[in-house]
């Protein structure tokens, strides 16, 4: 006999964190509220469809519903495809994990047939594919019901969703403030509830500041993990890395599950998983040795509320079991930092000079806004040598980094040097000099494990005086996302984050 909606939601919205939301109630009317969809994650809400207590186009036209009555004020969905999705809601069993579940893509790096990615710039506006990307298919193998893309800056150059082309995404905590970037629209998307989970992608923190921006959780898997296929095997020379952001632990845990595995053709072997995520969020992380980052390696200062919340959640840690000490591995941070920089204006002047021969014309320079416009010239000026060297800066960071953490399981640190940034100071519409400095307080923890490939994820555990959210990092031993996930899950459960994103949700307009 079926679950009714009250049994469902004390079973299958059980977290390793423990209850989604111990106070929430389910109407006994047929239609679902969206206070109801909100008490989900997105297992839940599948497990809604599995049981016939929704249906997949119940569930979508909620998502659209609560876009229309939100994006106007934050701006985070910039694509909408609502018949495509509603065409798959109407037609398709819901098959796959994610059966029914209503989800949103990226507009950075990903296609999906019979729509246009625009890479958030002028100049791709037009962009369209025939063909799905791997991860696509994936997705839509699980059953996720995708109807929109979310917004990112222009290339993902700035660690704000603020472009020319689409405007700027506003944080749902503090509509003055950003939401992170580059998957900033996603992690709004998120915060706002309009939907449980979201596609994002991290090529210097894209995941991460965004998820700590906005309060939501965000990992960046290991390199190679999530296939970046079917016409490329890496992007940013291997720098960037898809997967999520998510309101709990356990759909990116069944997100990564579904995603993960190398893809037909592809230069990376996928790490080795001993088993499933979502089994691991179930096992207790053991007593875990951690080293505590305070300052980055690179020298720039370091907001109070970002020292105040990694503090904190070393004694968290500490009061849960696990062994904490300051340590930090001896890596020249400003030789990394400017071959970063030489790995991201190569990206950029290939992506396009690419989209010149498709277009079979130049770039007009009114067609990239000004940082993007100098990362692409400097990019056509960057030559063989100064290349392999950028890549073998960050080959020997990767073993650096690598024996360090022979000594410890996870780092800890802030997810950034400064709080969620005022709308303008990190868009790319300004000189380089007025630029960089934010920049550089949005991703200066965050970058290092692009370049070495290391999984690292941002955990909502802090709000400052402001209300607004401060994230905390914790980077992992190459190719073990298992220790994160089993670490988070034991945080959600000490320290839950939920009901403040639905509070926030529900405090926005057109929630009741």
């Amino acid at each position: 006999m079926a679950l009714s909606r009250r049994e469902l939601i004390q079973r299958s919205a059980l977290l390793s964190a423990g209850s989604l939301l111990a106070s929430s109630h389910l109407s006994a009317s047929t239609a679902l509220k969206y206070s109801e969809y909100l008490s989900y994650d997105g297992l839940g809400l599948a497990g809604l469809v599995r049981s016939k207590q929704a249906s997949p186009l119940e569930l979508l036209e909620i998502a659209i519903a609560r876009t229309e009555a939100v994006n106007p004020e934050i701006n985070a969905v910039v694509l909408k495809h609502y018949d495509l999705a509603r065409e798959v809601a109407r037609q398709s069993a819901p098959n796959g994990v994610f059966g029914g579940v209503p989800f949103l893509l990226k507009d950075l790096g990903i296609a999906m047939a019979n729509t246009v990615t625009t890479e958030g710039s002028v100049f791709f506006k037009d962009q369209r594919f025939t063909y799905d990307s791997t991860l696509v298919e994936r997705y839509r193998r699980a059953g996720l019901v995708i109807f929109g893309k979310t917004h990112s800056p222009e290339f993902g150059s700035t660690p704000s969703s603020e472009s020319r082309l689409f405007g700027a995404t506003h944080n749902p905590w503090n509509l003055e403030h950003s939401a992170g970037g580059s998957s900033g629209g996603a992690a709004a998307a998120v915060a706002a509830g309009i939907i449980p989970a979201a596609h994002a992608s991290d090529g210097g923190g894209s995941i991460r500041i965004p998820a700590a921006a906005c309060g939501v959780f965000g990992l960046k898997p290991t390199r190679g993990r999530v296939p970046m296929g079917p016409n490329a095997y890496e992007t940013r020379d291997g720098l960037s890395a898809m997967h999520v952001v998510s309101r709990t632990v356990r759909d990116s845990a069944a997100l990564l599950d579904i995603s993960q595995g190398a893809g037909l053709g592809d230069a990376y072997a996928t790490p080795v998983r001993e088993r499933p995520y979502l089994d691991e969020i179930q096992r207790a992380p053991g007593k875990l040795r951690i080293a505590l980052i305070r300052h980055p390696m690179l020298d720039i200062p370091v907001a109070d509320d970002c020292i105040k919340a990694v503090d904190h959640v070393a004694q968290l840690c500490a009061s849960l079991g696990h062994h904490v000490e300051e340590a930090q591995p001896q890596i020249n941070a400003m030789a990394l930092w400017q071959a970063l920089g030489t790995l991201s204006n190569t990206l950029v002047a290939s992506k396009v000079t690419a989209r010149e021969k498709a277009l079979g014309r130049k770039l007009k320079d009114h067609e990239l806004e000004p940082i993007s416009l100098n990362s692409f010239r400097d990019g056509l000026k960057i030559d063989a040598v100064a290349h392999h060297e950028a890549r073998h800066a960050a080959h020997q960071a990767s073993r650096t980094l690598g024996a360090f953490m022979q000594q410890y399981d996870l780092i800890l640190s802030p997810t950034m040097a400064m709080p969620p940034a005022k709308l303008g100071a990190l868009s790319m519409e300004q000189s380089y000099e007025s630029f960089i400095g934010p920049a550089a307080a949005a991703s200066a923890y965050t970058g290092i494990y692009n370049m070495t490939g290391q999984p690292a994820m941002s955990v909502p555990l802090y709000w400052n005086a402001q209300n607004l959210p401060i994230g905390v990092m914790f980077a992992g031993r190459f190719g073990d996302e298992a220790t994160l996930y089993r670490l988070a899950a034991q945080l959600e459960q000490a320290q839950p984050w939920l009901p403040r994103l639905q509070k926030l949700a529900m405090s926005l307009h057109g929630s009741v």
